[in-house]
């Protein structure tokens, strides 16, 4: 063995003390389970039929209570892209992963949607060849957009955990600052939209939160070193967007201009959104939960979450569930009745998704064992297991 500088040994204690142990770490398991109720919250508001416009000339005071409300939820979707660099980075590819994860993606895309057409959820202009694409081709037709990311994310980390692994901390800091100036600096000051912005609904956007990510894991961010200090970026953050984006809406009414970016505050890849998640993400990793009860409830709950976004985000129903429970109240809602129906509307979505994932596992492991005596498939299993790429190292574990 060769000899072992300074910056190998800082980098091995700092990536000890970053990477997550074996068995599921119930902080982390939480904040996937807390991201997930924010997401259905985010969709609520964005699908709410009476949810205010910033660009309205006249808001209530219960409506800038749903948008400072936003600006607390709207970290989700960046800290689901955090958890996934975080805890991939280091960890080994595996093309029998990927085959699974389509397998549940079609469960839900398919599944859902001929469900919801047999009870008459269907497009007004008829089911048509597009329509059906959608249902059994999710990824590929973006049936679900966060799920085509990650799965194009995935596909690249192997070459992207191999660079990674051959940069230096000070070279690594180079690439984030030059993806973050370009994918997310430049819009956050610009006064107008940008043609290539795609506001962090790509995956080129989930390329920069994992290795963000993968940064973390590594090295650490100093400023962070606390929950209170992450707890404040957190919260200032959040007070910046809802604080900034009432000032646009102001200059808006005022002059009529500044239309196009009012809400910019409020994408994924705009610069107070990524220090809000990257606080959020670490007062959860500073989080300690002892083993117990809690623990092993999180850890039990947390694998189905990602059930609660593929059921309620099917094309058939994303913008009919919502309405289902302003109909079970009465009809529209507002003021402090739109906030009970979100409530309500946050906890059936989510203990419907938990349950569903928990049927679809059932159904796919007795499918599995099912199969299993069949010699065709076991060879067939037996040869995906073995697809597996050391993402640390780049290399394939089965080569000869």
């Amino acid at each position: 063995m060769g000899k072992q500088t300074s910056m190998d040994f800082t980098q091995g204690i700092t990536q000890k003390l970053h990477s997550p142990d074996k068995e599921r770490m119930a902080n982390l398991e939480l904040l996937r389970i807390v991201s997930m109720l924010f997401v259905v919250v985010l969709h609520f508001i964005g699908k709410s039929s009476n949810h205010p416009a910033l660009t309205d000339t006249e808001m209530e005071a219960w409506e800038y209570g749903a948008w400072a409300l936003e600006s607390l939820a709207i970290v989700a979707v960046n800290v689901y892209m955090l958890l996934s660099g975080y805890l991939l980075s280091g960890t080994t590819f595996k093309v029998k992963r990927l085959l699974q994860l389509w397998l549940q993606l079609l469960f839900y895309s398919a599944g859902v949607g001929i469900v919801a057409a047999m009870f008459g959820y269907i497009p007004t202009e008829g089911i048509s060849v597009y329509y059906l694409a959608q249902l059994f081709l999710p990824v590929s037709t973006n049936h679900y957009w966060f799920m085509t990311a990650y799965v194009l994310m995935y596909l690249f980390l192997p070459i992207l955990m191999a660079g990674v692994g051959r940069l230096s901390k000070k070279q690594f800091q180079i690439v984030l600052c030059l993806l973050f100036f370009v994918f997310c600096g430049m819009k956050s000051i610009s006064p107008i939209k940008l043609t290539t912005d795609m506001q962090g609904y790509d995956c080129i956007w989930y390329l920069c939160m994992a290795l963000l990510a993968a940064y973390i894991r590594l090295y650490g961010i100093p400023f962070f070193k606390n929950k209170k200090r992450s707890l404040l970026v957190y919260l200032v953050s959040a007070a910046a967007i809802f604080g900034i984006s009432l000032l646009f809406r102001y200059i808006y009414i005022q002059t009529g201009k500044l239309s196009d970016i009012v809400t910019v505050c409020y994408n994924y890849n705009h610069i107070l959104v990524v220090f809000a998640s990257v606080g959020f993400f670490y007062l959860f990793l500073h989080m300690q939960i002892k083993p117990g009860l809690l623990s092993r409830l999180v850890c039990w709950m947390a694998p189905y979450t990602l059930g609660v976004y593929l059921w309620h985000e099917n094309i058939a129903i994303r913008y009919e569930w919502p309405l289902w429970i302003q109909n079970f109240l009465g009809g529209a809602t507002e003021g402090v009745q739109w906030f009970f129906a979100l409530s309500i509307s946050v906890a059936a979505v989510f203990i419907i998704g938990i349950c569903l994932d928990m049927v679809r596992g059932v159904l796919f492991k007795g499918g599995h064992k099912l199969l299993s005596f069949i010699k065709p498939y076991r060879k067939l299993d037996m040869w995906l297991s073995g697809l597996v790429i050391d993402v640390k190292e780049g290399k394939q574990e089965n080569d000869k």
